[in-house]
């Protein structure tokens, strides 16, 4: 973890040893938004891993280094960094969290309330997994907590039991298992077809308001596999997620980038249509797991979603052609 100078406070809370524990804490929110930011460097990321906004965690990090009366994190190229104070902190700060998650884990599963805990990627998460929660729960035999988020869980935390990812095969991360690399198509509604028409080529779809996620590569990736000369930049909102794409779409709004996995029942229901005639893939989901050993859940998930995403792949096949291939 990378440090930063240390600039110091004006102002902050005289440690006592007499006073009550209570009164020499800074407050658990203010712990909590800090150490997600010095664990993960950025603001966005930990509002994304505790499910606030960042201004929020920004506000908590900067109301806690007042409290403190030291600066604890400084902002750099690549998001935050610790100061020297901030190093100490966080490492009490870290310790004391991963030893709550440790006995708040054993308590639960003592009680017979024990969880398994899924991060999935929302495209995913949403359009596919939660459709088959009941099943994920009777495979597993015992209740699940599913979070779409694109954030690698810290399994050394406790954070996650599997996380469901998506990403180049060429790169995953260490111990991942690749499941599935889709069949990667365009599309876009009924409406917006009778509106604009098919286009002509490929190419032609360069020149159309395209639906991105959070930056331009997914698409830049599929024309490069597809052979289309990219000669000016790419048009088009940029949204967070699969699941914004999938709506914006579904509005008219453009041409978005999917596959068989989050639209097929769309697409048989005449409300996107796919196309051009094409077989790219661009990336795949995969699987990654907490090294913990002797978690039969975790085994047969993992049988289970090994099954289903070749099944679906099976079943996947190349439409009537809709528009022309180049």
């Amino acid at each position: 973890m990378m440090n930063a100078t240390s600039q110091k406070k004006p102002r902050g809370v005289r440690y006592d040893p007499d006073r009550p524990l209570a009164g020499r804490l800074p407050p658990l929110t203010m712990l909590r938004a800090f150490e997600a930011a010095g664990r993960t460097g950025s603001m966005r990321k930990a509002a994304n891993d505790i499910g606030i906004s960042h201004t929020v965690v920004s506000r908590h990090v900067r109301n806690l280094e007042a409290w403190i009366g030291w600066a604890l994190l400084v902002a750099g190229p690549r998001g935050v960094a610790l100061t020297p104070e901030g190093e100490s902190l966080y490492g009490a700060t870290s310790v004391a969290f991963q030893s709550i998650a440790n006995i708040s884990a054993q308590l639960r599963a003592k009680a017979g309330v024990d969880e398994l805990h899924i991060w999935c990627f929302p495209g995913l998460a949403t359009r596919w997994l939660i459709p088959r929660l009941d099943e994920v729960r009777a495979v597993v035999s015992s209740e699940v907590l599913l979070r779409a988020i694109e954030q690698m869980p810290d399994f050394s935390r406790g954070e996650a039991d599997i996380m469901i990812g998506f990403g180049d095969f060429n790169r995953l991360p260490d111990g991942a298992m690749p499941l599935l690399q889709p069949r990667m198509f365009p599309v876009v509604s009924a409406a917006w077809l009778a509106r604009n028409g098919v286009p002509s080529s490929i190419q032609e779809l360069t020149r159309l308001p395209l639906i991105h996620e959070e930056s331009y590569a997914q698409w830049t990736s599929w024309f490069m596999q597809a052979g289309v000369n990219l000669d000016r930049p790419l048009k088009g909102p940029r949204l967070w997620d699969a699941n914004l794409g999938f709506d914006a779409a579904l509005a008219g709004q453009g041409v978005a980038l999917t596959s068989d996995l989050l639209v097929a029942d769309e697409i048989s229901q005449g409300q996107l249509v796919e196309l051009f005639d094409t077989d790219i893939r661009v990336g795949g989901y995969y699987l990654v797991t907490t090294p913990n050993a002797g978690d039969g859940r975790i085994d047969r998930f993992r049988a289970w979603i090994t099954r289903l995403l070749s099944e679906c792949e099976e079943r996947s096949r190349i439409p009537p052609e809709i528009g022309n291939e180049g």
